[in-house]
C-alpha cells in the first residue's frame, strides 16, 4: 500500500480557488505535495491533482485563479438546485438518495456532454497523460449510484476521467465513458478519504467537507482513517473563508478572494501539516 496520499476534494469554482490557494500556500511552506505516493482526486480536485502531478507548479495554479483565468461558466439556475436538493435530500438513506441524485441527472434537460469535456479539456490545459505517480479519479456510475476510481490501468483516457469526476448532476449532463454513463465523484462523498485506507499518511484538503443528503463528511472519513492508525490531517475552509467564499460555489466573481483566504489559511496551518506529512 502506498504510504502517503494527497486528497483533494471539490467545490465548484470557488471551492476549487479556495484549493488552489491552500496547495500554493503549502507549497511555499516548503511542503512536497508532488512527493504523495498516491492523489485521490474528486471533480475539482481531480484537475488540480492531475496539474499538479504533471508538473504545473502549485504558484501557477493559484496565480491563474487571481488572473481570471481558468474561470468556468456553470451558472445554475434556481430550477436546477431544487432539483438537486429534492432528489439528495429525498431520503435518509445514503445508497437511495445517491440513486435518486443518479435518476435526477440522467432525466435533467442539459447541454451536450461535449459541454462537459471542453470545459474540463480547457482546465486540464496541454494536461493530458497519466501522471506516472499514482492518480485515482473518482466518479460515480449515474444509474447504479456506486462510486469507482479511474487510474492508468481502467482503459479511460485522462480527460475521459477527469469530465467524469466533474459531471455536477443536473447541472451538466453524465458523460459517457467506457459504454457507461457517469457523474460528479463528489455526489456520495466531496472527498472520498476511505480510498486512502491503509496509507500511513494522508493529507486531505477539502473546499466542501459535506456532500448534500445523509453521507458520511470528511470529518467522519478522516475519523474512520485516524481509528485504523492513519495519521491524517484534514484542511477544509475556516470560518473567514467561509465567509469570503459564500454560499453560491459558482460566483465567479469570488475566486480571487477564496484563492488567498485558502493560501493565507494553509500557510498558518504549513507546521501542522509538515508534521504530519514528514513526520
Amino acid at each position: 500500500m502506498p504510504d502517503t496520499a494527497l486528497v483533494l476534494g471539490g467545490g465548484g469554482p470557488v471551492g476549487g480557488a479556495w484549493l488552489a490557494g491552500a496547495l500554493a500556500g503549502l507549497t511555499e511552506a516548503g511542503i512536497d505535495l508532488r512527493s504523495a505516493d498516491v492523489v485521490i482526486g474528486t471533480s475539482g480536485g481531480a484537475v488540480f491533482g492531475s496539474r499538479l502531478l504533471a508538473g504545473v507548479p502549485a504558484a501557477d495554479l493559484y496565480e491563474r485563479q487571481l488572473s481570471g483565468a481558468d474561470a468556468v461558466r456553470l451558472p445554475v439556475t434556481a430550477r436546477q438546485t431544487a432539483r438537486f436538493l429534492w432528489a439528495a435530500l429525498g431520503s435518509r438513506d445514503p445508497e437511495r438518495s445517491v440513486r435518486r441524485l443518479a435518476r435526477a441527472a440522467r432525466r435533467a434537460r442539459t447541454g451536450p456532454e461535449a459541454e462537459v469535456f471542453d470545459t474540463v479539456g480547457a482546465l486540464l490545459g496541454d494536461v493530458r497523460d497519466w501522471p506516472e505517480r499514482e492518480l485515482r479519479i473518482t466518479a460515480v456510475d449515474a444509474r447504479t449510484g456506486q462510486l469507482e476510481v479511474f487510474d492508468s490501468r481502467s482503459g479511460a483516457t485522462l480527460l475521459e476521467a477527469v469530465a467524469a469526476s466533474c459531471a455536477v448532476p443536473v447541472v451538466w449532463p453524465p458523460v459517457t465513458v467506457a459504454g457507461r454513463r457517469w457523474m460528479d465523484g463528489g455526489s456520495r462523498s466531496t472527498a472520498n478519504l476511505q480510498l486512502a485506507r491503509g496509507c500511513r499518511r494522508v493529507l486531505a484538503v477539502v473546499p466542501i467537507p459535506q456532500a448534500i443528503g445523509p453521507h458520511p463528511s470528511a470529518s467522519q472519513q478522516a475519523t474512520e482513517l485516524s481509528d485504523d492508525g492513519t495519521r491524517v490531517l484534514l484542511l477544509t475552509p475556516d470560518r473567514a473563508a467561509r465567509r469570503t467564499m459564500g454560499r453560491n460555489m459558482a460566483d465567479d466573481t469570488r475566486r480571487p478572494a477564496a484563492a488567498r483566504a485558502g493560501r493565507a489559511q494553509a500557510s498558518a496551518l504549513a507546521p501542522s501539516v509538515g508534521d504530519v506529512w514528514q513526520g
